[in-house]
């Protein structure tokens, strides 16, 4: 069994190789490493960890936080495939693609920023509306978008009164970047959390300016 586990600790030598020998202790083999941000002091780091069968999440966690200044936020079971150039990848597909670029966009986001599900939103004459989904996607859509048209990549209210309460019921926490000056936005979802960190929403919008180039 596979685990992404995100955690924050000091950005200091030795710190990780703690955590390492933290999580080994409880039968568990860091299988990759994201670095996801770095502040004053700090790193926030993602690691895919395999686990023995039958092993608890909940010793992860014990583990990582038995170590001095480190904090967990947030552990999900993993079952994407690991690679190092996700987006490079996925902008080659879309690109490649003969059929419908934009769904191969989507389909490729939750592998590439790890989250629940993505969504291309325009709008139109009666408002806004989805024009593709990913097949994770929830069926229940906005009804409104009052934050389109939008001119950079930001992290959305999930406690708005736009948000389907499913969402909301489900602690979904929403990101977007507009897809160039198409006036259609990639939107992610990431249900359950965790926040989306700054760099993460930096990500997003280089991601969605460059595959907006490719859409043409």
């Amino acid at each position: 069994m596979s685990y992404l586990l995100r955690v924050q600790l000091p950005d200091r030598p030795g710190s990780l190789g703690a955590l390492a020998v933290a999580l080994g202790s409880v039968g568990a083999d860091i299988l990759s490493l994201d670095v996801v941000e770095r502040g004053a002091g700090f790193a926030v780091d993602d690691l895919v960890v395999e686990v023995p069968s039958g092993a608890l999440p909940d010793t992860l966690i014990t583990a990582a936080e038995s170590i001095g200044d480190v904090h967990v936020d947030s552990i999900r079971p993993y079952t994407g495939v690991l690679d190092t150039h996700r987006e490079l990848e996925l902008i080659d597909q879309v690109a490649g693609a003969r059929d419908d670029r934009m769904q191969v966009l989507v389909d490729g986001v939750p592998r590439v920023l790890r989250v629940g599900w993505s969504t291309v939103i325009d709008v139109g004459p009666h408002g806004a509306y989805r024009v593709v989904g990913s097949p994770s996607a929830p069926q229940t859509q906005a009804a409104s978008a009052p934050w389109m048209p939008l001119e950079k990549p930001a992290v959305l209210d999930p406690d708005a009164d736009w948000v389907p309460e499913i969402w909301r019921t489900m602690d979904t926490k929403l990101a977007a970047a507009p897809l160039g000056n198409t006036g259609k936005v990639l939107m992610l979802g990431r249900p359950g959390g965790p926040d989306f960190r700054p760099s993460e929403v930096a990500r997003l919008g280089y991601l969605a300016g460059i595959v907006a180039t490719v859409l043409g």
